[in-house]
């Protein structure tokens, strides 16, 4: 505990002493619901189903649809800094969103009951919001043991970093199907074409459906609670290093009800 008895050092002086960060010293556990990370996300899934169509009126109508409570304002704003535009004739997508010049595989998983490591592979992005901007964190899992087998914190979406990604998680191992949904990061040439030289079938979520990539949505929920909304970064270093703290963490010593409470890392191990 911080001793704030005493003015000579400083409450951040502190905690960098201790290694902790200094929001943890005032942290209550109130779940946190409706942050800018959050609404940017559904924000993001909105206007991609709409194919890059939806202005913020219309995103707005489908998130109240939705059952979320949500300012129209404070959605055309979250729009703006996404650099999400409706359709008119300087139209084009975000490239988080689908590439209608890109080729779009079928959704594999159906009827796949997946009993082994390296038999399923997933993947996708999310945005976190930290000083006024949007990083955006990928994580490429195993969906048996839930091992994150490579992750990543970028400033972009530009496609080259999550060629990057999946190309070290390949050096690793390599699964029998990848699955991701259809965002223009997903479909390009480059990464396609790299999970096809390794002999890889790909596989993508039906457009606007979640919940097929629910493992992956699950692990965001994850880093969001049990990382981010507990240690509270405060800048990008901070969150890198929380974020790089967590993944260990995650993989080696957070028990999983869905593995008899055994480790991700003791499961793909034992099993590869």
């Amino acid at each position: 505990m911080l001793d704030t008895t005493y003015s000579d050092l400083s409450i951040r002086h502190q905690a960098r002493l201790l290694g902790v960060y200094r929001s943890k010293i005032y942290y209550n556990p109130v779940p946190v619901i409706n942050d800018d990370s959050n609404l940017a996300n559904l924000i993001a899934e909105s206007y991609g189903r709409s194919g890059c169509r939806y202005g913020y009126r219309k995103v707005h109508a489908d998130l109240v649809r939705m059952g979320h409570n949500i300012n129209k304002k404070k959605v055309l704003k979250m729009m703006q800094t996404m650099n999400f535009k409706g359709l008119y004739p300087k139209k084009k997508c975000n490239t988080t969103m689908p590439n209608k010049d890109h080729k779009v595989y079928p959704y594999l998983l159906t009827e796949v009951k997946i009993i082994k490591v390296n038999q399923v592979w997933a993947t996708d992005i999310t945005y976190i919001w930290i000083q006024d901007r949007f990083m955006y964190f990928i994580a490429i899992i195993d969906i048996y043991s839930r091992y994150i087998v490579e992750y990543g914190l970028s400033h972009s979406l530009e496609g080259e970093f999550y060629v990057l990604i999946l190309s070290q998680a390949l050096k690793k191992g390599q699964p029998e199907i990848f699955n991701t949904d259809q965002g223009s990061q997903f479909t390009s040439n480059e990464f396609t074409a790299l999970l096809i030289r390794y002999g890889i079938r790909i596989s993508m979520d039906h457009k606007g459906r979640c919940f097929d990539n629910i493992y992956v949505e699950r692990l965001w929920r994850t880093v969001k609670q049990e990382a981010i909304y507990y240690y509270r970064p405060e800048n990008i270093a901070e969150l890198e290093k929380v974020l790089n703290e967590f993944v260990v963490w995650y993989n080696n010593e957070r028990n999983h009800q869905s593995l008899q409470y055994k480790k991700p890392a003791q499961v793909y191990y034992d099993m590869n």
